[in-house]
């Protein structure tokens, strides 16, 4: 058996639910890897991973790209979606087939129909980068929800409540997992947890997840 089946039987134990419109589709993004792969490498040629710098002056841990007619950037300025690399000067890529796919087929399992993403933003976490907790505000429509895909490294999720000091459901995310959060957990806050050294075999000591959002 390959990676991919092993890791799919090892997903088996089914979905997992975190709120009224938030779940977790185990597994489901495996029969995609072989076409993300590839596709990734794509977009990171045209835009490569950069760690950009919050509003407050810090330097995320997290490096980021994006694609898709909008992507998401952050700097002394504020945070926001943009439609040009701001380190480029060009647009961002456009977001690939497979991608959009995916996006589709992840929000309408978890009963969110029709979802058709205008924005991918696309982190690589290395051992010891972390995601503070926050909401995801930027967008414009918060109707359409967001679709979240872990490759490589395991990460554990935090997924709290609509204000910061809420309490955290602590929840491992894996290699091919998907998360698809909307409705009225659209607004929960939500983080990652300082990523361990855990090497996949696919993709080494990195975890890449890229999160599709409806933005403009």
């Amino acid at each position: 058996m390959n990676i991919e089946t092993l890791e799919f039987f090892g997903a088996m134990a089914g979905h997992q639910r975190l709120g009224p419109d938030a779940m977790v589709l185990r597994g489901f993004a495996l029969p995609f890897v072989s076409e993300l792969m590839p596709s990734i490498a794509d977009v990171e040629a045209v835009s490569p991973f950069r760690h950009m710098v919050t509003p407050s002056g810090f330097t995320m841990s997290v490096a980021l790209t994006n694609c898709g007619a909008l992507g998401w950037a952050t700097d002394r300025r504020g945070y926001r979606y943009t439609a040009i690399d701001p380190e480029s000067g060009k647009r961002w890529p456009a977001m690939p087939d497979v991608f959009a796919r995916l996006a589709n087929e992840a929000a309408t399992a978890a009963g969110f129909n029709d979802f058709d993403p205008d924005a991918c933003l696309v982190n690589r976490y290395l051992p010891g980068a972390r995601l503070s907790l926050h909401q995801d505000k930027n967008e414009r429509d918060y109707e359409a929800p967001i679709v979240s895909v872990s490759l490589g490294m395991r990460a554990t999720f935090m997924f709290g409540g609509l204000k910061r000091t809420d309490p955290t459901i602590k929840v491992s995310l894996y290699h091919g997992d998907v998360m698809v959060w909307g409705g009225v957990d659209r607004l929960r806050f939500h983080g990652v947890m300082p990523l361990k050294e855990e090497p996949h075999p696919l993709l080494g000591s990195q975890r890449i997840n890229f999160t599709f959002r409806k933005a403009g």
